[in-house]
């Protein structure tokens, strides 16, 4: 599909705004916790050794855009043969600690 395909716009013009977006992320990323951990097999069990626990409260959406902006965050278009998942927002794990006003490491 070329750059050509789209010379009328569409009407309306779909789009996120940052309060809605907000809003929705909340919904799931509220207070969270954040475990790291190392993993390895043992015969042929998954074993973990816990490095840091974090709690993570009060998710601040200034922090949410820069790390929009960053690059820290993204759109994952998941739509498959077949099946749609839909659409989806992917975060780099180690961003997830940065987009909260108060963190405890324990």
């Amino acid at each position: 599909m070329g750059k050509d395909c789209f010379k009328e716009k569409v009407n309306p013009q779909p789009y996120w705004g940052f309060d809605d977006l907000f809003h929705k992320v909340a919904t799931k990323l509220h207070n969270c916790f954040f475990v790291r951990a190392d993993s390895k097999r043992i015969d042929g069990k998954l074993h973990f050794h816990y490095q840091d626990i974090y709690m993570l409260k009060t998710l601040k959406i200034d922090k949410f855009i820069k790390a929009i902006q960053n690059g820290y965050i993204y759109v994952d278009f998941d739509a498959r043969t077949g099946h749609n998942h839909g659409t989806k927002f992917r975060l780099q794990n180690e961003a997830l600690i940065d987009l909260y006003g108060i963190i405890e490491k324990y």
